[in-house]
């Protein structure tokens, strides 16, 4: 998806020569076939091409794909996503990463009270 939304469309070779590792030509496509069910790309015909598009702004397709990762490896839970990223990173975020956080758990706690 990174790939798409960068140049805005693309081919499925277009998406296989972006990726630094060499991937397949079936892989590349049985992915995009797989994102395309799953409606986050469409794709038109130019010849013998596919031309894949975004159907989703990459914010949204982000939050949907955070949603995945926090049902599938965290319970559902922020607090131990967060956990894990700042466990993760062995206390080497920048400062502003810990300021950020701490201002935005701040203005949710105010939220909620």
């Amino acid at each position: 998806m990174n790939r798409i939304y960068q140049r805005g469309q693309a081919t499925a070779e277009e998406v296989r020569d972006d990726l630094p590792d060499d991937v397949s030509n079936s892989s590349v496509r049985t992915l995009l076939s797989i994102l395309e069910s799953k409606q986050f790309l469409r794709h038109e015909l130019d010849g013998k091409r596919f031309i894949y598009f975004p159907t989703v702004p990459r914010k949204e397709a982000g939050a949907e794909a955070l949603r995945s990762v926090l049902a599938t490896f965290f319970n559902n839970s922020a607090s131990k996503a967060v956990a894990a990223l700042i466990e993760s990173s062995e206390g080497k975020l920048p400062k502003e990463e810990y300021q950020r956080l701490a201002a935005l758990i701040k203005a949710a706690n105010t939220d909620t009270t």
